[in-house]
């Protein structure tokens, strides 16, 4: 994957969710294929945190049941970043390594989506509007 689409209807979906949890991070599953999301699951963040963000696992099954009964794949992770950039965190590189996904972060402090993957290294990947 070198990038990833996600049409301006999925940034607002987004965006809502982010706004609506706040003070906290928020959380979210994107299902898809190969780089373009065509759907999103929203999840809420067990850990009630500003600065960290767990998805249960009981909505984590409940995520790839969707994905596969829709015939669509777990292309990537969404959270929110309340109070700073859209840069992976220490613990964002941590979790990173188990969910080899894209990992799209949306900085409340400017509005700003970006999406890295983790290979060797953290690498920043484009959003690509559909």
């Amino acid at each position: 994957m070198q990038k990833i689409i996600l049409s301006n209807s999925d940034k607002k979906i987004l965006t809502q969710h982010a706004e609506d949890e706040k003070p906290n991070e928020s959380c979210a599953i994107l299902f898809g294929k190969e780089d373009t999301v065509s759907e999103i699951f929203l999840t809420k963040n067990i850990e009630e945190s500003p600065v960290n963000f767990t998805i249960s696992n009981e909505q984590l099954i409940e995520g790839y049941k969707i994905a596969e009964e829709k015939k669509m794949d777990v292309i990537g992770i969404f959270h929110s970043h309340p109070n700073s950039e859209a840069y992976p965190s220490n613990t964002d590189k941590k979790f990173m390594q188990s969910n080899p996904v894209a990992w799209v972060i949306y900085s409340g402090v400017n509005n700003d989506f970006r999406a890295y993957l983790l290979e060797s290294k953290i690498k920043e990947i484009p959003i690509v509007e559909k």
